[in-house]
């Protein structure tokens, strides 16, 4: 299959689906129900999935975190902090109500399920997500906010229900969960990542050109700043994710500060930061020791190897666990997932998002079309794998993997089948606009 998409590369992309949707295919038909060559059955203990999820989502949001080229001040971040706050938390809420009065699932049991499937994905939502830090569209600049930083406030409330199932019932605990683990694991997670990201940066920008080193190995870099960002959150009690997104944010603040003190010598027209194209774009693929006395020329490289160094890592994850979530619905298949998946998909999803992001930053349109790919992926894997390794167990463990594999795997295939025909639909329309607006005196 690699080899495949290798040498057909060009061919799939032109494909009317995402290649997501290739993998869980040929996972379904490798697996029992098909071919028979592999069985993925998912049981509590399975740490290799775990590990492997973690590491998917970290790559994921620190590259996703290094395409954010805008201040997180600007207004145009207000619509990913209300996915990533308000909107989570009614996705979360209204879920846990279906599955508590359509399936009859308690109160922590649904709660934890509503959490597992509140976050948005950032390895599959490469085609509604921003494909690089020139990119200001409204719909994946917010999407990709989205995925960057709900994956981390999403947390909480995954580790809210399994304590409430461990001590069997709330009680003053509550109140530390409150100020630890929202409060404080997502405000220092946040300051940390981005602190750390920034630093870092600055320093292997200024050592590159100094020593004019064409060959320090930035996926080295991008390694030691992931595992850093993660683990040093961690040891702060707070959340790693947040933390690893907000260190790719802090990197590429890094870059803007470079270019803004010393715009590209081959972009000599571009000054301030935001209209000095991203460095990365200015630079070739083999780069002389001289050009990197200036640095934003080592910004330039160091963030295009590290980029491309975090998105190998991610497709390859991302081949094997959609391939492996393919395989897996042969052994866990409910229903009534359903169900759920057209709720959370068709309602939940799009009104809260048409309701809560109404203002000057976003049209009626896009805000349809934020509402629309609310995807769901190895996000919602990993914090299944995480729920069934500390404390989800017996015939609440299968049911929450009977219900939470179908969803993700209708996510992507009907997020993943309509995207290519949808942008391609927002995109006339925006060009459509753009003319009628130039054409009026």
């Amino acid at each position: 299959m690699l080899l495949g998409l290798g040498l057909l590369s060009s061919h799939v992309q032109r494909l009317p689906i995402s290649p997501s949707v290739i993998y869980l295919g040929l996972g379904y038909a490798l697996g029992p129900s098909g071919l028979g060559w592999v069985s993925f059955d998912l049981k509590p203990g399975n740490v290799w999935l775990e590990r492997l999820t973690e590491v998917a989502v970290v790559v994921a949001l620190f590259v996703s975190g290094l395409k954010m080229r805008t201040s997180p001040r600007h207004r145009a971040w207000r619509p990913a902090y209300l996915l990533a706050g308000p909107i989570l938390l009614i996705g979360i809420g209204c879920v846990a109500l279906v599955l508590h009065l359509f399936l009859g699932l308690d109160w922590p049991h649904a709660i934890l399920l509503g959490a597992i499937l509140a976050p948005t994905d950032p390895v599959l939502a490469g085609a509604v997500s921003v494909g690089n830090a020139a990119d200001r569209d409204a719909v994946r600049f917010s999407l990709s906010g989205e995925a960057g930083l709900n994956d981390g406030t999403a947390f909480p409330f995954v580790v809210l229900p399994l304590e409430w199932l461990r001590r069997d019932g709330l009680g003053d605990w509550v109140l530390r969960w409150a100020f630890i683990d929202v409060v404080w694991g997502i405000v220092a997670a946040v300051v940390f990542g981005y602190l750390l990201g920034e630093r870092i940066g600055r320093w292997a920008i200024r050592i590159r050109s100094r020593d004019r080193d064409t060959e320090a190995p930035s996926d080295f870099l991008a390694i030691a700043t992931i595992a850093l960002s993660y683990t040093g959150a961690h040891l702060l009690h707070a959340w790693g994710f947040l933390a690893v997104f907000a260190a790719g944010v802090g990197l590429r603040k890094a870059e803007l500060r470079a270019v803004t003190a010393a715009p590209n010598p081959n972009h000599a027209g571009a000054h301030g930061r935001y209209t000095h194209p991203p460095a990365e774009h200015l630079v070739g693929a083999r780069v002389e020791s001289k050009e990197l006395e200036a640095p934003a020329v080592a910004a330039g490289v160091l963030v295009a190897e590290t980029m491309s160094f975090g998105g190998t890592v991610e497709r390859v994850l991302e081949v094997a666990l959609v391939t492996a979530l393919g395989a897996s619905l042969s052994h866990h298949w409910d229903s009534r997932a359903l169900l759920v998946a057209a709720v959370l998909f068709c309602v939940v999803r799009p009104l809260s998002c048409v309701a809560m992001l109404a203002g000057p930053t976003t049209s009626r349109v896009q805000r349809w079309m934020i509402g629309w790919f609310g995807l769901r992926g190895i996000g919602s894997l990993y914090y299944l794998a995480y729920a069934l390794n500390n404390g989800l167990v017996g015939s609440a463990a299968n049911q929450a993997v009977n219900l939470v594999l179908p969803i993700v795997a209708a996510s992507i295939l009907v997020h993943g089948t309509s995207a290519t025909p949808l942008l391609n639909l927002y995109r006339r329309r925006l060009n459509r606009t753009r003319v009628d607006d130039g054409a009026r005196p």
